[in-house]
């Protein structure tokens, strides 16, 4: 049974780069590139045109940036992923592009690998953010500033208080996701299968209600299941 590739579109204003990132791409048998964009006012034409499943997008470029552009595309195509490519390795762009309805932040100097890694992600409706951007993240929150941030500092819960709606095991996964951990890594820890795992994080998003892992850490940290001196680091 065959199935249809993913679909993707390409966005930066450098064209060297645009090439070089559709023949990496272009090599995968699951994924497509349909379309390719300079700046951010094309990209919106060109996801209105081609309805990708996933764009990679650049953030400096001329005419519109990246995070306007991906905010205007989440907002016209809730469906279409978004993931930030850049050099530049700023908290400012990463929360910006977090709230502009970005699934994940890669930094162009990443390998192919993880390019494709990234690709698949935020098809499935992962977020794609390393352990180490996960931290700034619960960091950057717990002062007072970046997405969502709570209003007040979250009150200190039981583990049976905090979000009673998710069951033992799902609690804990939500722990090791704050911690960075990959469902590989989560797996690991908790002995059971990397396909448990999915579906634990699966039945966690959903039961939550929301888009996808950080956002799913910040319902963690507002209800006081994870704080940020407990996230720790992966491994």
């Amino acid at each position: 049974m065959s199935t249809q590739p993913l679909r993707l579109l390409l966005v930066d204003d450098q064209p060297l780069l645009l090439q070089g990132f559709a023949m990496i791409l272009s090599t995968e048998p699951d994924l497509e590139v349909v379309g390719q964009a300079t700046d951010g006012r094309q990209a919106v034409d060109a996801v209105r045109e081609h309805r990708p499943d996933v764009v990679l997008m650049d953030v400096q470029m001329p005419v519109l940036d990246g995070i306007e552009a991906t905010r205007r595309i989440v907002a016209d195509h809730p469906e279409v992923r978004v993931v930030i490519l850049t050099t530049f390795d700023r908290d400012d762009y990463l929360f910006d592009a977090l709230q502009a309805g970005a699934s994940g932040f890669l930094l162009k100097n990443a390998d192919a690998e993880d390019l494709v890694d990234a690709v698949h992600a935020a098809a499935e409706g992962h977020a794609l953010l390393a352990p180490e951007v996960t931290m700034r993240v619960i960091a950057r929150m717990a002062a007072g500033g970046g997405p969502a941030a709570p209003s007040r500092p979250p009150a200190p819960a039981e583990d049976g208080d905090a979000l009673p709606e998710l069951t033992g095991r799902e609690r804990e996964v939500l722990r090791m996701m704050a911690r960075g951990l990959s469902n590989a890594e989560i797996a690991a820890e908790a002995f059971v299968s990397e396909a448990t795992v999915k579906t634990h994080v699966s039945n966690v998003l959903a039961k939550l209600v929301v888009r996808d892992r950080v956002q799913a850490v910040i319902a963690a940290y507002e209800a006081g299941l994870v704080r940020p001196g407990e996230t720790g680091t992966a491994g």
